[in-house]
């Protein structure tokens, strides 16, 4: 069994790398909408990476006032932001050079190449945004591509993978919950918004999934269909369920018997959306509904902790 320490950097490397990249996502979109016709939809759009990243109030206290400027400084630049990209990629760096005996060359070159183009981002400011977000998820896809390549099967690339589907199911619920409650505010102060198909489009490009939309579904980009995409689907990776079955199947080939209560949680909650269907979700309230799957996430997250992590 592989020494706790050890264990917890390597999941935490790669939960840093992962909640970097799904911030570019997030951003990406709510930069995109930012420039279309300033409805309120529009214009909340902006405050959803702080709202999912629960930094609403510390950016407050900071900046007077929500612009396309601050927000991207805040979230992508800001040493003293711990939700930004700047500090994910610093702790994934800082996690990886505490284990670099356990992770390959490769993986280790990649990992600190990407923190030194990052504070040479920091230092000379983001000439192009769509560019910026791009190479954030490029870093951390090419991160993903290495460490699948090269690294030995055992213990330490399973958590690895366990920090990266743990860290990409709450996002994935966070994202489809704020934006969900997003889109029906908006409707409530304007039931004819048109935007109403733009925000559900931008959620799944944020996710990587208006492909599978389209190539799954006949009718236009609704609020039905996108759920069980996004949280029923067992062929979408970043589906709440394809997240938990990679996890069912990561924590079985874990060594020893510290797993088995982490091992209950998560068939518990993979059963759970396996035998779930759309309408149940949305006759009981989709934000009730995701706000449940997160309590879950995290406390499976936490037995994670006490069964493999927490140094004695």
């Amino acid at each position: 069994m592989m020494l706790s320490r050890t264990a917890d950097h390597l999941y935490w490397m790669s939960r840093y790398l992962e909640r970097a990249e799904n911030l570019a996502r997030l951003l990406d979109v709510s930069f995109s909408l930012s420039l279309l016709p300033q409805s309120q939809g529009a214009r909340a759009e902006m405050r959803a990476p702080l709202v999912i990243t629960e930094t609403l109030d510390r950016f407050s206290a900071r900046y007077p006032k929500i612009t396309a400027e601050a927000l991207l400084q805040f979230m992508a630049l800001d040493r003293d932001n711990p939700a930004s990209i700047l500090s994910c990629i610093r702790h994934a760096r800082e996690n990886a050079h505490a284990v670099r005996g356990k992770i390959t060359v490769e993986m280790w070159e990649n990992i600190n190449a990407t923190w030194l183009e990052a504070k040479n981002f920091e230092a000379n400011g983001i000439a192009n945004v769509g560019d910026f977000f791009d190479w954030v998820k490029a870093r951390s896809h090419v991160f993903r591509g290495i460490a699948y390549g090269t690294i030995l099967r055992g213990d330490a690339y399973s958590f690895i993978r366990l920090g990266t589907f743990i860290e990409r199911a709450d996002n994935t619920a966070r994202l489809l919950d704020v934006k969900a409650s997003l889109i029906a505010q908006a409707n409530k102060e304007n039931p004819q918004d048109a935007q109403d198909y733009y925000a559900w489009s931008s959620l799944l490009r944020a996710l990587s999934a208006y492909e599978a939309y389209v190539e799954m579904y006949r009718e236009g980009v609704e609020m039905r269909s996108v759920t069980e995409l996004l949280v029923l689907s067992p062929r979408l990776p970043r589906s709440l369920c394809a997240c938990l079955d990679a996890i069912c199947k990561i924590v079985a080939q874990i060594e020893g018997d510290n797993g088995r209560l982490v091992q209950r949680e998560a068939h518990l909650l993979l059963n759970d959306l396996r035998f779930t269907e759309v309408d149940e979700i949305l006759e009981h309230g989709l934000h009730e509904y995701l706000s449940e799957c997160l309590v879950e996430i995290n406390a499976l997250g936490n037995t994670i902790d006490e069964a493999y992590l927490r140094v004695a």
